[in-house]
């Protein structure tokens, strides 16, 4: 059932968008991670990677134009923005697309804690990924620094993630530190996003199972008896 225009978002659109999203993945990690590219292999893989960045800036367009906000869109909708700018943040669309379908349907709210945790997972993750991939290209090569494998910059990006911070693999450029301000923000909401929802979820269902056992005073009913 699509959403209506003011809303933001078009479910039906999400196979497209999320397919550029994962071409934009795997043509960026490919040109980061092999070095020794040709030069028709570099020139395909950036037009991959602009037409995904394209696609993704061509359906904000949409969503803005159809909401018909205009300047205010970006305060309404702000994560559409930043998924556009973003596309492998795109997991985290799913939730408000997701909450839209259920209000039309009148279902059960207890199921969206637990969709909430896949998709945020699945963002972390991304995110993280990305971090590694734009730190290692930009710390790779740089004099001094400690970030010189893929896999040092996979263990970095968890640390900064969890907010660990253990220090023995940090970025030196300015850039990787602008990239590192910007995970570490994104782990603490994301992160928080995941332990917020799990809380909900335990709550709700630990209310379902005692609900049913108590009983509400001045019913009629005397106290259970062993």
């Amino acid at each position: 059932m699509p959403l209506s225009p003011a809303s933001g978002h078009a479910p039906h659109h999400e196979g497209p968008l999320n397919f550029a999203a994962l071409l934009l993945l795997a043509a960026y990690t490919v040109r980061v991670l092999v070095t020794d590219l040709p030069g028709w292999a570099k020139i395909l893989l950036h037009a991959a990677m602009g037409f995904a960045w394209a696609v993704s800036l061509l359906d904000l367009s949409v969503r803005w134009r159809e909401s018909r906000l205009g300047a205010a869109y970006p305060r309404r909708h702000p994560l559409s923005v930043v998924v556009a700018l973003l596309p492998l943040l795109r997991p985290l669309q799913f939730v408000p697309i997701y909450e839209g379908i259920r209000r039309r349907r009148r279902r059960p709210a207890l199921s969206v804690p637990a969709r909430v945790i896949t998709y945020t997972g699945l963002a972390v993750v991304l995110t993280g990924f990305t971090a590694a991939l734009t730190v290692y290209w930009l710390e790779r090569s740089a004099p001094g620094s400690s970030i010189r494998s893929f896999g040092t910059a996979v263990w970095w990006a968890c640390a900064t993630l969890a907010t660990v911070g253990y220090g023995d693999a940090v970025p030196v450029t300015a850039w990787g530190r602008v990239v590192a301000v910007a995970l570490m923000a994104c782990g603490v909401a994301l992160l928080g996003a995941v332990t917020g929802a799990f809380s909900t979820y335990l709550l709700r269902v630990f209310d379902d199972e005692k609900g049913p056992r108590e009983e509400e005073p001045g019913n009629g009913r005397g106290p259970a008896r062993e």
